[in-house]
């Protein structure tokens, strides 16, 4: 395959005229203006007509008028009754599309509605992660070769006339414009392919490796496609690789595993993209925080998190967030979704411009017994815990059981390389130690000896994607659940993840 030319000029002269107006852009006049225009345009809706849109003038207005929602009440109140079809319901016209989003924590199968409006706001985003990457590294060529993006099946099941439902990435190939679809890559055959290891091994076989310039998707799929690209070509296995874009799970697990496949000077670039909207980039380097999109079709709000559930929470926007508080994100859209909750929890480094790190989810946070664990401190456990003993970890999952009379917590942990001797009793304590020093109620419920020592159990490589693949959840952008709370629901995964067998290596 042969890329025609390449069009990283024409990209530069755009990229030039952007990066101005953003670094110009005033945070709450452009969150507000955004808003404003997203509720004309809905007013005569169902859901603006239930909420008063017409004479809504200010983001104070419309936190008074719309009411925070999860995913299961909008479900419930706007959407159920409707499907396939909304039209009219929460956006003009009918909506396109329908994403389908596994609830990592719940396992419910969401369908979220995607716009033609929101199409344009994605692909705008997309476009300034190319911005950024080209301020940073001005030298660089993105269109002199091809653009792989690591997706779920592309394939759309058409559920009513002018409606179609499947993976994001699957919508995202589908309105890539023509003039574009040249410099992108797998060709349609292979993107349409549900068998994830099938499409691995057709991946590896036919990739053009010398073309690829940038490559995208979550890192954990993504580090499975290089081991299949390295056992074939070699290494580097992309050797023109000159940004990878990575985005779903937290990439300090995986950083150090995928250094090695990636040729000298390649860049990585983080992203915050969700079904619901494209939330964030990285303007600065690893770790400085991802900055807010503030104008591709998201109006966000933040709400401390432990005031999520209550009878009036506190709704902060762009003009009045802080720094150093644990937020969970909401979501009003030009895909139709006002006041929805999203599920993630961040905490911002920066409030002008806005630039947030992504500290976990909503439901991660493990409770069981009165610990308050978040999110961010089981990763920074378990991080802490591992080097400490020496063991790479390749995934994880943690949830609550009981022993005897006391509770704990029980740790699924697969290896990504060898054991050290008494590997599963060394990490408990280890993870004990790190989340004493991390969170005073843990430590207060185990020197109170409400809680035992953690139980660890040591997978060996391939016990997770045996066990996503038995729930016809492997790759593209299902993620593993980090933290199931509910004891029954845990302990039913920790015995499925027990008993599967690792997936037989395929070409």
């Amino acid at each position: 395959m042969n890329v025609p030319f390449d069009s990283t000029p024409c990209l530069k002269a755009y990229v030039a005229a952007r990066l101005r107006r953003l670094r110009a852009m005033d945070p709450t006049a452009e969150q507000q203006r955004l808003l404003l225009g997203l509720l004309r345009h809905a007013e005569a809706t169902r859901f603006g007509r239930d909420h008063g849109f017409a004479g809504i003038r200010s983001v104070a207005d419309f936190q008074r008028a719309v009411p925070l929602r999860r995913y299961e009440a909008l479900h419930a109140d706007y959407v159920a009754a409707a499907l396939p079809v909304l039209d009219g319901v929460l956006w003009p016209g009918r909506t396109p599309y329908l994403a389908l989003s596994s609830g990592t924590t719940s396992g419910t199968t969401k369908r979220i509605p995607v716009t033609r409006e929101m199409v344009r706001a994605n692909r705008g985003a997309a476009l300034d992660t190319l911005a950024w990457h080209l301020a940073a590294h001005p030298r660089a060529r993105p269109f002199g070769g091809l653009s792989f993006m690591l997706g779920g099946s592309t394939d759309l099941k058409q559920v009513a006339p002018g409606v179609r439902e499947g993976d994001l990435s699957g919508i995202a190939a589908h309105e890539v414009p023509g003039a574009l679809r040249r410099w992108s890559w797998p060709p349609e055959e292979l993107a349409l392919l549900a068998d994830w290891d099938a499409k691995l091994a057709r991946l590896a076989a036919e990739a053009p490796v010398r073309e690829i310039r940038m490559v995208s998707g979550t890192p954990s799929w993504l580090l499975l496609l290089f081991e299949r690209l390295a056992a074939r070509h070699g290494m580097p296995p992309l050797p023109a690789l000159e940004l990878l874009i990575h985005g779903g799970v937290a990439f300090a697990p995986y950083r150090e595993r995928l250094a090695p496949f990636l040729p000298a000077g390649c860049a990585t670039r983080e992203v915050y993209p969700a079904s619901e909207g494209f939330v964030a980039i990285a303007d600065r380097g690893d770790g400085e925080g991802l900055r807010l999109n503030l104008d591709r079709g998201c109006f966000f709000e933040f709400v401390p998190v432990e005031d999520l559930d209550a009878a009036t929470p506190t709704r902060h926007w762009a003009a009045t967030i802080e720094t150093g508080v644990e937020y969970a994100v909401v979501v009003s859209s030009c895909a139709g979704l006002f006041g929805y909750v999203l599920g993630d929890t961040v905490r911002f480094v920066d409030r002008a411009p806005p630039r947030l790190l992504v500290t976990g989810r909503t439901s991660w946070t493990l409770s069981a017994f009165g610990e308050h664990l978040a999110g961010e401190e089981i990763e920074a456990a378990i991080m802490a815990a591992a080097q400490a003993v020496g063991l790479a970890v390749a995934e994880y999952m943690v949830g609550p059981e009981f022993h005897g009379s006391l509770g704990r917590h029980r740790w699924c942990v697969e290896a990504a390389g060898a054991v050290p001797p008494d590997a599963a009793p060394r990490l408990a304590a280890a993870l004990d130690a790190a989340l004493r020093a991390e969170n005073d109620d843990y430590a207060a419920h185990r020197d109170g000896a409400q809680m035992a020592v953690p139980e660890v159990l040591i997978l060996p490589p391939g016990a997770f994607a045996a066990w996503m693949r038995a729930q016809g959840k492997l790759g593209g952008q299902h993620k593993v659940p980090r933290v199931i709370a509910d004891p029954a629901r845990f302990a039913a995964a920790a015995a499925a993840l027990s008993a599967a067998p690792p997936p037989a290596s395929r070409g």
